[in-house]
């Protein structure tokens, strides 16, 4: 019998450590995944929003990441019970969650993403739990859910979203921010960044796990604000940022 895999990116957040993810855009197919070992990634953020990854291929790119001991996270479509479990079921060990905007949206991803007793995940055994005794049991443990604060509604409900538990965690991303704000196309406009490092200083204050979209210029003010889970995009911060993040890390 197969024992469940350790979702490596929630175990060291959960230590308190920080996490580090690479965004797979621009690389396609499973073999392209499986070069991204020497990064040693804790994580593969898969785009199921703007991208190619669908449910016809999950399987084959989770499995890919596996391989190289790191965590397969899928960034869904929309907020639907079905799309987020289905996904699981294919082999993610997280979810991301995109437009979450009240306390209510961010409780029905932890209902859809959990087995009772804390949500009411359609009942199946994910690729991740084939030949796992009782996975149903055991999922919860190391199923991986995040939600995107990305509109200004959303920050403008940053209190209460922050009070639902079993969000592992609360991502800011400045791309839709920026055009819900007036400043479309520009994430990096001042009042953007304003909010975005507001935000990221209020869901640590409030003892929740935050995560940024960062790069050469700006991993180590996010860091120093506390930010545990850190994504990087290609290709500069792939080759390089992260190579160093790990680095310091582990030093």
């Amino acid at each position: 019998m197969a024992e469940l895999r350790v979702n490596k990116a929630k175990q060291k957040l959960a230590n308190g450590e920080v996490t580090v993810g690479v965004a797979s855009w621009g690389y396609g197919g499973a073999d392209a995944l499986e070069r991204l070992i020497d990064l040693e990634p804790d994580a593969v953020w898969l785009e199921a929003e703007h991208g190619g990854v669908d449910f016809s291929n999950i399987g084959e790119l989770t499995r890919a990441i596996d391989l190289i001991g790191a965590s397969p996270i899928v960034r869904v479509h929309q907020n639907e019970p079905g799309v987020i479990y289905r996904t699981l079921d294919l082999g993610a060990q997280g979810i991301v969650v995109p437009h979450v905007n009240t306390r209510e949206e961010a409780e029905a991803v932890v209902h859809a993403g959990k087995f009772a007793p804390i949500g009411l995940r359609g009942s199946f055994t994910s690729r991740q739990g084939i030949g796992v005794p009782n996975y149903q049991s055991l999922a919860n443990d190391q199923t991986m859910l995040i939600i995107l604060i990305e509109d200004i509604i959303a920050v403008n409900n940053l209190d209460e979203i922050l009070k639902v538990d079993n969000i592992d965690v609360f991502f800011v991303a400045p791309g839709d921010l920026a055009q819900t704000m007036g400043h479309i196309g520009d994430p990096h406009h001042p009042e953007v960044q304003a909010v975005v490092d507001a935000s990221l200083r209020k869901i640590v204050a409030a003892g929740r796990t935050a995560g940024a979209l960062v790069s050469n210029e700006n991993a180590a003010h996010h860091r120093e604000q506390g930010v545990q889970f850190l994504l990087g995009a290609p290709p500069e911060w792939m080759q390089t940022g992260l190579i160093e993040m790990n680095r310091r890390a582990e030093a």
